[in-house]
């Protein structure tokens, strides 16, 4: 009788809500701030939610102007940065990523399609000449790639006298850059690019920064901080990635 009885007793409820409109609104609201309390709540935590990993560190100016072209071109569309913890995706693509690694990215990386490959652990993966073969005529290098060209970026100069405002904006959202960082900024690009440079201060402020012409061509390009970023993505985090075996295993 009970179960008969629930049907009726619940639209007579409704009936009430939808006869009062006042009260139907304040019901709504009451049902949409809880939902959305228990979205926003967690973010007040976000730092203690975080694993906190050995080796990271914010880009160096010319790994972050490289970032920028990344985005500009739209690489992140075909290309995702997230290895997931699955058996097939860590042993085509790598250590699976750690939300740490995304600690720095404004905003980040981790794409939604992969037409092309995950670049999560692509840094030191190929040589230099490889990206830019790569990006120069992609077919060149992988002949089933459906890729465009990117044959522009090695003739087009990257500027450098905004790099300073690029490290103060990434400052203001929360990447610890400090004074020093914003006052060798420009330094730091240049130094990174140049292999006869003293990058004595780079190697201080960004630890593992790799420094060498990075395109292989005189001059600084948008080619070579392209290819600065690609070739340090997954080369900071320190970490046991291998997950224990289960006792059944052994």
């Amino acid at each position: 009788m009970a179960t008969t009885e629930t049907g009726p007793r619940f639209a007579r409820l409704h009936g009430r809500f939808e006869r009062r409109a006042i009260r139907f609104a304040f019901a709504i609201l009451v049902v949409l701030s809880a939902g959305g309390l228990v979205e926003i709540a967690p973010l007040f935590a976000l730092e203690n939610t975080v694993e906190k990993v050995q080796g990271m560190r914010p880009y160096t100016p010319l790994e972050l102007a490289g970032r920028g072209v990344y985005i500009r071109e739209g690489c992140y569309v075909c290309h995702s940065q997230q290895i997931r913890p699955f058996r097939d995706e860590v042993e085509r693509y790598g250590p699976y990523s750690l939300a740490a690694e995304s600690m720095y990215d404004h905003p980040f990386q981790w794409g939604s399609k992969r037409t092309g490959p995950d670049l999560a652990r692509v840094g030191n993966k190929y040589s230099d000449d490889w990206h830019v073969r790569h990006l120069m005529d992609p077919r060149d290098v992988v002949p089933a790639s459906i890729m465009p060209s990117y044959a522009f970026l090695a003739s087009r100069p990257l500027p450098v006298d905004r790099i300073e405002r690029l490290l103060r904006a990434h400052r203001t959202v929360g990447v610890p850059y400090s004074e020093e960082h914003l006052a060798n900024a420009r330094a730091d690009l240049l130094a990174q690019a140049d292999p006869e440079a003293d990058a004595a201060g780079l190697a201080q402020r960004y630890p593992k920064s790799q420094q060498r012409n990075f395109d292989g061509r005189p001059g600084l390009t948008e080619m070579d901080a392209l290819v600065a970023y690609l070739q340090m993505l997954g080369t900071l985090a320190e970490f046991d990635w291998r997950r224990p075996e289960p006792e059944w295993v052994r």
